[in-house]
């Protein structure tokens, strides 16, 4: 059997402006491929949640493109699209959980987009995607709790199952908004874990938006650092010295 062609993601001129001559992203030129954790760090209101939710077109780009082996999503529309996103997980601040819906339910939310809408309503998923249901809620630690409504979970349990539910998708591609925000130190060290994990078992990169610089130097293999909407760092973690903390934060105190 051939061995799968890596996926690669291509950011070409990207730009974004909510009001007409007051750019979020200006001209962003990144490319991302292989089994690899990039971290993207920046100052709030830099533009690191719009560039993410740009990618999978939560957010529609004002300009450039967005290659994902080699097709435009900018240029897609209807059911291309949803194709297209299907082939992305996401992996959400605020989780984005069904609440009334139990763990396992959750979890096989992320196979809806090549489940027949009939299954779908019927609850009828096939062994393969039960099996690998079972799987991720062990590999994440919640095998205990596949019956549990997500509202009942923590803060943490429930970043778990937002985790095995885009990966439960058998994505291409891994997007994960600010995963550990809303987290204790602990429980966000878990959770780089689980993403750091996701990439190299899933062979796809992930890319996370975080603010945490020094989880960003310890999990990610590639960062980087956005100032006013533009890239001013892309390299390894070691390369993150506080000169170039400082042209991207700005300021000296807060490094003391």
């Amino acid at each position: 059997m051939a061995t799968p062609r890596p996926t690669r993601l291509e950011l070409a001129g990207l730009a974004k402006s909510y009001v007409p001559g007051k750019p979020v992203l200006s001209g962003i030129d990144l490319a991302f491929e292989g089994a690899a954790l990039t971290a993207i760090i920046g100052p709030s209101g830099t533009g690191k949640s719009t560039l993410i939710r740009c990618i999978n077109r939560l957010v529609e780009p004002t300009a450039g493109a967005i290659r994902l082996d080699g097709t435009d999503l900018t240029t897609l529309r209807g059911d291309a699209l949803r194709r297209a996103r299907s082939r992305i997980g996401m992996v959400f601040q605020e989780y984005n959980l069904v609440e009334r819906l139990t763990v396992m339910e959750n979890l096989l939310t992320g196979v809806l987009g090549r489940t027949s809408a009939w299954a779908a309503w019927r609850r009828r998923f096939g062994r393969a995607d039960l099996e690998r249901a079972w799987a991720l809620l062990e590999r994440v630690g919640l095998q205990e709790f596949a019956n549990a409504r997500a509202d009942s979970l923590s803060g943490g349990q429930r970043q778990r199952v937002g985790i095995a539910r885009a990966v439960m998708q058998e994505p291409a591609l891994l997007l994960a908004d600010e995963p550990t925000s809303s987290l204790d130190p602990k429980t966000s060290v878990e959770i780089m874990e689980l993403l750091q994990g996701v990439a190299r078992r899933e062979g796809i990169p992930v890319i996370v938006n975080m603010h945490d610089v020094d989880l960003a130097r310890r999990f990610a293999s590639r960062i980087v650092g956005m100032s006013g909407g533009r890239v001013v760092y892309d390299g390894p973690p070691q390369g993150l010295g506080d000169d170039m903390l400082r042209q991207i934060y700005g300021g000296e105190d807060w490094l003391q």
